[in-house]
């Protein structure tokens, strides 16, 4: 059989069976719970989200032993996290691509294939799996937690499991707390411009709140750079994905393994299909709004989701060098973004 390219990932051995309405509701109504109780906190105690969300998940993960909320907590760590994606696009326009310029679009695409070659390489240097690696180094090259949730579902748990999934996320959403924190400070000893500082800052943090605040807290100009700089990162979503699919899918697996023919997921063509459509009309800001409140809900229901699932046991098992390839990614990142802003 085929590895499961399009994250079709079930709790139960067995094939799924039909299921009502009824059979989901323990695992939603647990799930939002959780994701409720982690919006409470990141608003009251200033932390960041998503960190509060997987670690509000792992710590209810043992109701994952229950199987009636194995069909609510497959269909949040899943089709929410494919609704949420489809929804980022209505946050890409091709205006904010161009105002980018050509040469900063030139090097970010170049920052984001050598962070990920880099990451996959050096991934045997730790006795690391490359399709982990892959996953680190493609989620801190594009968005941090979001483009990790839409790596998985193509790369599969039966590559790279779910512990070591949950892991990556972790040390991803942690690196990028604390690059929000770091970065801004280093580019002022650095004595970096606005527009030098917004790339860095822009181009190297991993996820879209982050970068942005990190941005805004160095100047209100810098911040401007680093919202265009991180949404273009965020727009090249889409054709990593793209890559990766081929890349998976004209590799054999294993013994026995066949080729498996390139399609695009659907929540992919809704992605673009949005960011088109964005492109083309001006959707109105209402519901421009409403639709990045949407996705950053859904994401954080899926991250949620998939903190439940996830076997604690498992994850102390993995061992320090489970972070070196999000290490990497992290310091690759951020020397080639530096390079790159003192080079505009």
């Amino acid at each position: 059989m085929a590895a499961d390219l399009y994250g079709e990932m079930q709790l139960e051995a067995h094939p799924p069976q039909r299921r009502r309405w009824r059979d989901f509701l323990p695992g939603v109504l647990v799930t939002g719970i959780a994701a409720l109780a982690a919006a409470w906190l990141a608003d009251h105690y200033a932390a960041p989200i998503v960190l509060m969300g997987l670690l509000i998940g792992l710590a209810m993960s043992f109701l994952s032993q229950d199987r009636r909320t194995h069909a609510g907590l497959d269909l949040m760590s899943q089709t929410a996290l494919r609704i949420g994606i489809v929804l980022v696009g209505a946050r890409i326009t091709a205006d904010q691509i161009a105002e980018l310029g050509p040469l900063p679009f030139a090097l970010l695409v170049l920052i984001m294939l050598a962070v990920i070659v880099v990451t996959v390489a050096t991934a045997r240097w730790f006795a690391q799996d490359r399709h982990a690696a892959l996953l680190a180094g493609g989620a801190t090259a594009i968005c941090g937690a979001s483009a990790a949730l839409a790596l998985w579902s193509l790369i599969g748990d039966k590559r790279v499991d779910q512990a070591r999934f949950t892991l990556t996320l972790v040390g991803i959403t942690v690196a990028s707390a604390f690059a929000m924190t770091l970065y801004p400070v280093l580019a002022a000893e650095l004595d970096l411009t606005d527009a030098q500082a917004g790339f860095l800052i822009g181009a190297s943090i991993h996820d879209v709140a982050q970068a942005i605040g990190g941005g805004f807290s160095f100047s209100p100009p810098a911040g401007e750079v680093a919202t265009i700089v991180k949404l273009t990162r965020v727009a090249l979503l889409a054709p990593m994905l793209m890559l990766v699919a081929l890349w998976l899918g004209r590799r054999g697996e294993g013994d026995g393994a066949r080729r498996i023919p390139l399609r695009l997921p659907w929540f992919i063509v809704g992605f673009l299909g949005i960011a088109a459509l964005n492109s083309l009309v001006t959707i109105p800001r209402p519901l421009q709004d409403g639709a990045a409140t949407g996705a950053q809900a859904l994401l954080l229901l899926a991250i949620v989701a998939t903190a439940m699932k996830a076997r604690l046991h498992l994850l102390l098992d993995q061992g320090w060098r489970s972070f070196a390839p999000i290490i990497v990614a992290t310091l690759t990142s951020f020397a080639l973004s530096l390079a790159a802003a003192l080079s505009l």
